[in-house]
């Protein structure tokens, strides 16, 4: 059953490693291609989003919350897969609301970086899981390097909280600065 689990969770994996890749050509490449990923990002979203909703159903359904709740490496990655999916949702109400102004001026930017950190974050999220099926990665040593031990630690280090913090003034400096830069035309 646990196969089942891991069939779902690579679909919209697959699917935001494109978004990655579309809102990165989108925003940096002014030419045809960029003009079709702004296009094509949306449906793209919300298949990923779709498909992160029926792997995290699946992975409740085939676990025990017991079991899911007593170990650290289950709980983050529980815990990433949640970020992954709100940074994904994120990306898609913007892509949503804005359409082709998602890439245009700053706004551009927050794309990118939010497209990176969800990138980031389902990366963890994988490396996390390939752990709980019996597949480590060398990206776990990485995490090691940052502090982050897989199996014992069930918390983000300091410094990521630093990092989301700044990301949060930054992203509202920009949304606001946006704002006012549209109103004032």
């Amino acid at each position: 059953m646990s196969g089942l689990h891991a069939m779902l969770v690579h679909f919209p994996l697959a699917f935001w490693a494109l978004a990655i890749l579309m809102i990165l050509v989108a925003a940096f490449v002014p030419s045809r291609w960029g003009g079709l990923c702004k296009g094509g990002l949306l449906p793209v979203l919300v298949f990923s989003l779709l498909g992160g909703i029926a792997g995290i159903i699946s992975g409740w359904i085939i676990w025990p919350t017991d079991a899911n709740l007593y170990s650290p490496l289950v709980r983050n990655h529980i815990l990433m897969a949640f970020w992954s999916m709100g940074i994904f949702a994120v990306i898609t109400a913007l892509a949503w609301r804005f359409k082709e102004e998602a890439f245009e001026g700053c706004f551009r930017w927050v794309m990118v970086v939010l497209a990176l950190a969800g990138g980031l974050l389902f990366a963890i999220t994988g490396t996390l899981g390939g752990h709980l099926a019996g597949s480590p990665t060398h990206f776990s040593e990485l995490l090691a390097a940052t502090g982050w031990t897989v199996y014992e630690t069930f918390y983000v280090p300091d410094w990521v909280l630093v990092v989301l913090l700044l990301l949060a003034v930054i992203s509202a400096f920009a949304g606001f600065t946006a704002k006012a830069v549209k109103t004032s035309r």
